[in-house]
């Protein structure tokens, strides 16, 4: 079976996003995405009719009294692709900017994990592995750019129990 890279970034809004504060950040917003889409590896990315995900609710239940969360989430052919892209110089402009507009979190914000190819992930899927992580760290159910584990591993995480599992 193929694997691609599926990738989970969350961020507390220091404003609402129609504050002046954040309109850098908003009118960036449809370059550093034609960024993304062109990129060598990028897949698939989870937008509305307006071309982004700023109007998806999720995360509700991490807010931490922010004016609100912004998701992220897009698919990839491998954890290569999508650092290459990360830390390309056009998306490195913006995160270089991210305290000017979002709060400083100590949880995780980010996971990935391998999804069947062809698998687009719901927010749902999002949800749990931010979950996983900030519980266990870094397994083959949910990962991090810096620790990563090859997608044969979710495979066997899947077929096995992955340590995190209820032991009841």
């Amino acid at each position: 079976m193929d694997f691609e890279l599926a990738q989970v970034n969350i961020a507390r809004l220091l404003a609402p996003l129609d504050d002046p504060r954040l309109r850098d950040f908003v009118d960036g917003l449809e370059p550093v995405n034609a960024l993304a889409d062109a990129a060598p590896g990028f897949v698939w990315r989870l937008q509305t009719e307006d071309g982004d995900a700023t109007a998806v609710q999720a995360f509700a239940w991490d807010t931490a009294g922010s004016a609100g969360v912004l998701t992220n989430m897009s698919v990839w052919t491998s954890v290569q692709a999508l650092a290459d892209f990360v830390y390309s110089p056009g998306h490195l402009a913006v995160l270089r900017r991210r305290r000017e507009w979002f709060e400083r979190v100590q949880e995780m914000t980010s996971a990935l994990w391998w999804v069947p190819a062809g698998q687009r992930p719901a927010v749902a899927d999002a949800e749990e592995r931010i979950r996983l992580l900030r519980a266990h760290g870094p397994t083959p159910a949910a990962f991090t750019l810096k620790r990563h584990f090859p997608a044969h591993d979710a495979v066997e995480a899947q077929d096995g129990d992955p340590g995190w599992l209820c032991p009841a």
